[in-house]
């Protein structure tokens, strides 16, 4: 389960997007980049967060370490910017954050290079949890201490923006994949298939959603996210899909 921890001190705003995410101090005395619940992508984004991230931790991927920040609406005291007071005050409870990298910086394609076995694991979790934001205009990734790193996955699972029960969409074959910024370098995509999904047991997917807490999303509402990407394990169409970009 992921560990919660309390905001002490608001550091930095970080000035990217439409979320406001910042810097924030814990009272661990960690640093973490935090998305907040009362910004304009709402309660969907940490909730696609939590379970992108996770899936991807769970499939041996770097995501830097998801933890759950509590905040209290009188932290918006000691802050000058009535902007970065609004949104404080309307994210007061369970936030979405991730320990911060210091030193990272984001992937460039001509400094650092994945191997086609990374990229191509990359391009098939991005497909198949329906990411579209790792493009090489945003790349959503960083690289620390010589490693890769995904971040930034409030954009994912974009059909639970949709119909309640969104399940019906698991085969879908998310041809936005083609913008994907690895793309090029996944020529062991075939290779990787078979491995990659018998790491998501309904059982793995069961213990990613039980890391949502129940104050962003129902318990019973777990039951359509865990549908959609059992079903989209078992179909993976998305693989075909991302195969025929990579050969276009």
């Amino acid at each position: 389960m992921l560990r919660t921890v309390a905001a002490r001190r608001y550091v930095t705003p970080l000035r990217e997007g439409g979320s406001l995410p910042a810097i924030i101090e814990a009272d661990d005395d960690g640093l973490y980049v935090v998305k907040f619940r009362g910004a304009g992508q709402g309660l969907k984004a940490l909730v696609a967060e939590t379970i992108a991230g996770e899936l991807a931790r769970t499939l041996g991927l770097n995501v830097p370490r998801i933890a759950l920040l509590s905040l209290d609406a009188e932290l918006a005291r000691s802050e000058p910017d009535p902007e970065i007071q609004e949104l404080i005050r309307a994210s007061a409870g369970l936030n979405f954050a991730i320990d911060y990298l210091p030193g990272s910086v984001t992937y460039d394609p001509l400094a650092e290079v994945p191997d086609a076995t990374l990229a191509s694991e990359i391009v098939w979790f991005d497909a198949f949890v329906a990411n579209v934001d790792r493009t090489p205009r945003n790349t959503n990734l960083l690289v620390w201490h010589r490693k890769f790193w995904l971040i930034d996955h409030g954009a994912a699972l974009y059909y639970h923006h949709g119909a309640e029960d969104f399940s019906d969409r698991a085969a879908d074959p998310f041809p936005a994949i083609k913008d994907h910024v690895l793309l090029p370098l996944a020529s062991r995509l075939a290779e990787v298939d078979a491995r990659m999904a018998a790491i998501l047991t309904p059982e793995a997917i069961r213990g990613v959603m039980a890391n949502v807490p129940e104050d962003w999303m129902p318990r019973e509402r777990r039951a359509v996210y865990e549908s959609f990407l059992t079903r989209r394990i078992a179909d993976r169409a998305f693989v075909q899909e991302a195969l025929r970009a990579l050969h276009v």
